[in-house]
């Protein structure tokens, strides 16, 4: 069967503490309540959660949704994106089916980021390596107003933004994420293609805007 992978990199950094992180951790449960809720998404959908703060870690390896347990996430320190963008790429090729002239190999692979704040090491290593996948739909979240929109649109030109990294934006955004899923699962079932770009996910809701 081929799969739908989603990876998910979260910022866990000193300034995601409190309401944000809580918020994160409420929005992930509400994002997989939805998505086990959907035949299409517990058939195909995938899902891992990489987190970065002064390093970045797998705290979720790519695992079939009706398996998935939200793991405990705690906000401290740094912002290390570039490291989470070269771990994500690692995982990627390690975890992610490739198709042979005998098997089709897993579906592209959608990967959504979230973040509040500036990366604090060098994104140019990881930016590198990650621009060297095959990948579906990439977006980047600006959470609040400390995060760079211009940094995120190195990393794609799909680049989403909320007003503050309150409750109510972050649940919002992993409400938009699930949804996102559902669509691309419905797709490469009935389709056999996978979403690219941003216009072909459904529209996001008033707390999310997209950055042009």
């Amino acid at each position: 069967m081929r799969r739908l992978p989603v990876y998910i990199l979260i910022d866990t950094s000193g300034s995601m503490y409190g309401e944000p992180i809580e918020a994160v951790k409420n929005g992930l449960s509400i994002m997989l309540s939805t998505l086990t809720s959907d035949p299409y998404a517990l058939e195909t959908a995938y899902l891992s959660i990489i987190t970065f703060d002064g390093t970045a870690h797998q705290v979720l390896p790519l695992t079939e949704i009706s398996a998935v347990t939200v793991p405990n996430i705690e906000a401290s320190g740094c912002t290390a994106l570039g490291g989470a963008l070269s771990l994500v790429s690692d995982c990627i090729e390690k975890e992610v089916e490739k198709g042979s002239s005998s098997a089709k190999g897993d579906w592209k692979p959608l990967i959504f980021i979230m973040t509040d704040g500036e990366p604090t090491d060098d994104i140019n290593i990881g930016l590198q390596k990650f621009k060297t996948l095959k990948t579906g739909v990439v977006v980047a979240c600006a959470a609040g107003d400390g995060a760079n929109t211009d940094v995120l649109k190195r990393i794609t030109e799909n680049v989403v933004s909320l007003s503050a990294a309150d409750s109510e934006s972050i649940k919002s955004f992993f409400k938009w994420v699930s949804a996102s899923v559902s669509v691309s699962s419905v797709k490469v079932d009935n389709h056999g293609e996978i979403l690219n770009n941003l216009d072909e996910l459904p529209p996001p809701p008033d707390e999310i805007n997209v950055v042009l």
